[in-house]
């Protein structure tokens, strides 16, 4: 950030009076810019025991697969945001179901908020961030093509949790990338 957004003057980097961390600040209007970690919400959508994925079709990790998730926006819950990023990215109306996993992504500053999804008819789409959308039984999931860390978390949780007949939360948390730009097998 190099300029106030309330005022339009240089800001500088210093730690403001009472607080412990390096903020943003403007010493014409003296605004305090905090900057917050971004939260990531989405679902594992389920049909008749198979798992909804998406290949993304966008940066980062064009080309990997990856459940329905996105920024939240604005205005909405978490269980709606997870629902549009759904349609967005599958083209699949699901219902939200209890929370999954919530995992935080320290090195992106972002939390990624995870649910249990049902989808209830065998209808989805590849939405304009997917290259394609399909079901995978839990032995088919494409392991080695998972887009993300939180995701194999997420999804390897879920299958675990199937596996002992409960749902459980489960939390997690990443400070460095796990992964490498790479191309996708």
């Amino acid at each position: 950030m190099n300029y106030c957004s309330q005022c339009g003057q240089p800001v500088e980097l210093r730690v403001p009076d009472g607080d412990h961390l390096p903020r943003h600040v403007c010493p014409a209007c003296q605004t305090i810019h905090y900057q917050n970690p971004k939260i990531v919400v989405g679902c594992v959508p389920e049909h008749d025991g198979r798992i909804l994925l998406c290949k993304r079709a966008i940066e980062p990790r064009l080309g990997y697969w990856t459940v329905p998730a996105g920024f939240m926006e604005n205005g909405e819950t978490l269980q709606a945001g997870a629902a549009r990023e759904s349609w967005e990215e599958a083209e699949a109306r699901v219902e939200i179901g209890a929370l999954l996993a919530v995992v935080d992504v320290v090195h992106a500053h972002q939390v990624h908020v995870l649910f249990r999804a049902r989808l209830p008819e065998a209808s989805f789409g590849a939405g304009a961030e997917s290259l394609a959308v399909d079901l995978y039984r839990p032995e088919d999931i494409p392991w080695g093509e998972i887009a993300f860390p939180s995701v194999d978390f997420a999804l390897r949780r879920l299958l675990e949790d199937r596996a002992r007949g409960v749902e459980g939360l489960h939390l997690a948390d990443f400070d460095r990338p796990a992964w490498r730009r790479a191309t996708p097998p």
